[in-house]
């Protein structure tokens, strides 16, 4: 459970996986300051608690890249796959990831989405930690063959091939504004995939968050308008 990167200048759909964050949200008593201090110290208290915020997230996105492995040629010649495993094997870590993670969804969205998509298969390893923590459904995107009942199917590109995502007919309820999540964006083919079967549905796509973002792909050009989250840059 990781991904690949091309090692060459070869560029698809890259599936992938990187590693460790940390850092923790703003405390409550922080957030609180504004309702107990006279003016002067909730101004004070306000700029500290933003201060720790941030200070928080750039330590947990400098743990999310020191954690990463890659492993070259794998799963083909060419392809250097990245490894986001370390990041669940540290439970402090991972709660880590998901505050930082879910503090991007809430200011950059400015609102909760109705449902998280999670895409085969490493965005089943934290998307439904974060769509417990805000409150909201998950439903799984799943390769072609893997899914019961009635599906609905979309096809992408990957460096090595052609390939489909399929999911449940049912999940996704007109309307219902949907985000979709994944651990690594590089050509985005996949994620366009995902976005493809929401739109089929009639879900709402409101934006789409990676934990990881390999820029020099420029997969976010394949997604459209809506806003794109992506917590680091691992070239």
């Amino acid at each position: 459970m990781s991904a690949p990167v091309p090692t060459g200048s070869s560029a698809d759909s890259v599936a992938s996986n990187p590693s460790q964050p940390a850092a923790a949200a703003a405390a409550p008593a922080a957030l609180d300051a504004p309702r107990r201090e006279p003016p002067a110290a909730t101004t004070g208290a306000a700029q500290l608690a933003g201060q720790s915020l941030t200070s928080d997230r750039e330590d947990t996105k400098k743990r999310v890249l020191a954690a990463l492995r890659r492993f070259p040629d794998f799963p083909i010649p060419g392809i250097q796959f990245i490894d986001i495993l370390p990041i669940f094997q540290d439970p402090k870590i991972f709660d880590a990831l998901l505050q930082v993670l879910e503090a991007e969804i809430r200011e950059t969205l400015g609102a909760i989405p109705d449902v998280i998509v999670g895409l085969d298969a490493r965005g089943f390893l934290f998307g439904p930690s974060l769509a417990l923590r805000l409150g909201c459904s998950f439903v799984p995107v799943r390769k072609k063959g893997k899914m019961p009942g009635p599906c609905m199917t979309a096809s992408y590109e990957k460096e090595y091939g052609a390939d489909y995502f399929q999911m449940q007919s049912d999940a996704i309820k007109p309307g219902q504004k949907v985000l979709v999540v994944d651990d690594i964006i590089a050509t985005g083919g996949s994620a366009a995939a995902a976005a493809s079967l929401v739109n089929q549905l009639g879900g709402n796509l409101v934006g789409y968050l990676f934990m990881i973002e390999i820029g020099f792909l420029k997969g976010r050009d394949k997604l459209g308008d809506v806003p794109v989250i992506a917590l680091v840059d691992s070239d």
